[in-house]
């Protein structure tokens, strides 16, 4: 039965701990930065659009590029004027986005989707805006924030589970054995008339 529980958690943490093929990417910048946020055409099909939006944001978009022309009609207001693609134009696939004077509202995954002939494709990139002379990442309200994958979460969960089962099965704890004793100069006998305490 032990076997079958290590096999079972060692199955579980290789399924985990396997790569992940997302196309996803991590950048840290500073306030007031301009900085350029990659996205690429998978291949040379010609590129129809490029949809650039934040996922905590809603349906409307960061930028826009359809029709050989930029869309500014459903743009978050907090991003006009401040974005444009590489360059000024889509040049060999490169739809990477320029966003200028960051701010440490600006912080959160961006998704790039690019349309061509037939095909769609999607990249993530999570942005982190630190603050001017703040290595450690504080947050606005000067609290240190975490940002943990989802797939290192769920690979310290396995681990947790399986250590704590391995605990039970192997643990000397006995649930129906009587606690010990104390040790200590007040016990209490028990006789014929009652209890003393000595």
């Amino acid at each position: 039965m032990d076997s079958l529980v290590t096999f079972s958690l060692v199955s579980v943490l290789i399924i985990f701990i396997s790569p992940v093929s997302t196309d996803q990417r991590n950048i840290t910048a500073e306030a007031g930065q301009d900085i350029i946020l990659p996205c690429r055409a998978p291949d040379s099909k010609p590129v129809i659009a490029v949809k650039w939006t934040r996922t905590d944001l809603g349906p409307d978009y960061v930028f826009l590029y359809r029709d050989d022309q930029i869309s500014l009609e459903n743009q978050l207001l907090s991003y006009k004027n401040r974005v444009n693609l590489k360059e000024g134009q889509m040049k060999d696939g490169d739809v990477s986005l320029v966003l200028k004077n960051v701010t440490t509202d600006d912080r959160g995954t961006y998704e790039c989707r690019v349309f061509q002939t037939e095909t769609k494709s999607r990249k993530t990139i999570n942005l982190d805006v630190r603050l001017p002379g703040d290595p450690d990442g504080g947050n606005k309200d000067g609290s240190v924030g975490l940002v943990v994958d989802p797939l290192v979460g769920i690979i310290i969960a396995v681990v947790a589970a399986a250590g704590w089962l391995i605990y039970k099965k192997t643990s000397c704890f006995k649930p129906n054995q009587p606690p010990e004793e104390p040790a200590g100069p007040h016990r209490t006998l028990m006789s014929h008339n009652g209890a003393a305490d000595l």
